[in-house]
């Protein structure tokens, strides 16, 4: 297992991979549901966990609203990649004589949840396994964040019957978050509580970040039915601008009218496809939150400043999008017929 383990570790490197840890059934033990490693596959005992870094060329751009199509396929090819890996890396194992049962990225739920696939619960979270394997710290938004990369990275999983060893969790006192919470300043949704952490024990490890109100709020923005902030100051690259609620059981009312929008405005023809998605085409117009935090909080603080200096994004007649001024974004609006208009926002 010896020689086993540092297999894996090398083939997820030299498939594509920037950071890859092992955890397993005991150094998960008294987690959440979703470190259960037996729910994707009866007696596994560990599972591979690995991060691939997001261009960082586009990632300016992006903020700066001067490039939303780059972005969007660097983020949807990256996480294609990442579970191409997942699956290489099982046929591997699967080979070698371990029954072996990779993890998509993204987009994959559990079904026997309350509200089955629409409680958006991963049947293992990625996120979890990267923590307590080392590929990364807990940064106080709860995304996982890198040495080299911050929290733009993707991450990946492979659950498996092979009994491999496990690498340890990074050193607290080498997590570069120091509680800026640019990553909150720059969520349009309200993602992130702001008064209330959540602590879970991995193996006898404690990781803390701030608890999370309900991921419907990152649906309706960063889907983009929804993108502008409440200062009206800046949006992301969705062009609508429905209200986003204070409370979570709001959005019950607003989602429905966004929707609707939402099906009738142009999306970009790149975008990827989500079953629980109407018309399923959907399209990235934030990740802010990802995006902005980087090792250097010069750079953070840099990547923060323009994006709330990036101005509101309207959509033109031919589909196009661009940035205007708060003032010009809404003189636009007005000068649209009340049709067109409740494309964009409540009339």
């Amino acid at each position: 297992m010896e020689e086993m383990s540092r297999n894996v570790k090398e083939m997820a490197r030299r498939l594509g991979a920037y950071a890859v840890g092992i955890a397993t059934t005991e150094t998960l033990e008294g987690g959440p549901p979703s470190t259960n490693l037996s729910y994707m596959l009866q007696g596994a005992k560990s599972a591979i966990c690995f991060a691939l870094p997001l261009d960082q060329n586009l990632i300016e751009p992006y903020l700066k609203k001067e490039d939303h199509l780059s972005h969007n396929i660097d983020n949807i090819r990256t996480n294609m990649l990442a579970g191409g890996i997942a699956l290489e890396m099982a046929n591997f194992l699967k080979q070698k004589g371990y029954s072996s049962v990779p993890l998509s990225a993204n987009l994959e739920y559990r079904g026997d949840t309350r509200n089955g696939p629409y409680d958006e619960k991963p049947p293992v979270s990625h996120r979890y396994l990267a923590v307590r394997s080392g590929v990364g710290h807990f940064g106080w938004s709860g995304n996982v964040i890198t040495k080299d990369y911050g929290a733009a990275v993707i991450l990946a999983s492979v659950v498996t019957q092979a009994d491999l060893i496990p690498t340890d969790p990074l050193l607290e006192e080498d997590n570069y978050c120091d509680g800026c919470r640019l990553c909150n300043a720059s969520c349009a949704s309200g993602l992130m509580n702001t008064d209330e952490d959540v602590t879970i024990t991995l193996g006898g490890v404690d990781f803390t970040y701030s608890k999370r109100r309900h991921h419907i709020r990152c649906d309706y923005v960063c889907g983009g039915f929804a993108g502008l902030h409440r200062s009206g100051k800046w949006s992301t690259w969705s062009p609508a601008r429905f209200p986003i609620p204070e409370t979570d059981a709001g959005f019950k009312d607003v989602f429905p009218v966004a929707a609707r929008a939402y099906l009738k405005r142009p999306v970009l023809k790149e975008g990827f496809y989500h079953f629980l998605v109407p018309g399923y085409k959907l399209e990235i117009t934030c990740g802010n939150c990802q995006l902005v935090c980087h090792p250097d909080k010069e750079v953070r603080k840099r990547r923060h400043k323009i994006l709330i200096e990036s101005g509101v994004v309207v959509q033109n007649q031919d589909g196009s999008r661009e940035a205007v001024s708060p003032k010009e974004a809404k003189k636009r609006l007005a000068a649209m017929s009340p049709e067109t208009r409740a494309l964009y926002e409540e009339v």
